[in-house]
């Protein structure tokens, strides 16, 4: 009977366990996914200000560091801006690896 109880409790645990880990592989998507949608507006609002390709560039680092992720990559031609970061959390990043996001913001004239 004590074999079987134990049994009981290490199961509970492993799977208490892998829901914590799914809840924050969750979290860490979810915000990659903030930190690209915000680093792709502040690209597309130097766009629209007229600033370039650089200053789109510069404020979309900024404001992913700003949201604890990485700018990956920032294409910023015309009136498109499409980010990539990478946000890395302290208890999933040495197994699960970085979550990734990307996301787009284009500048569209009044009308």
């Amino acid at each position: 009977m004590a074999v079987v109880l134990m049994a009981v409790v290490v199961l509970a645990a492993v799977l208490a366990l892998g829901a914590a880990r799914l809840g924050g592989a969750i979290v860490a998507k979810a915000r990659a996914d903030a930190a690209a949608d915000a680093a792709a507006l502040a690209a597309a609002d130097m766009l629209a200000l007229g600033r370039g390709e650089q200053a789109a560039a510069a404020a979309a680092g900024e404001t992913a560091a700003d949201n604890d992720a990485h700018l990956v990559s920032c294409d910023c031609t015309g009136r498109i801006a499409t980010v990539r970061v990478e946000l890395t959390m302290e208890a999933l990043g040495r197994v699960a690896g970085p979550a990734r996001a990307t996301a787009r913001a284009e500048v569209r004239p009044q009308g």
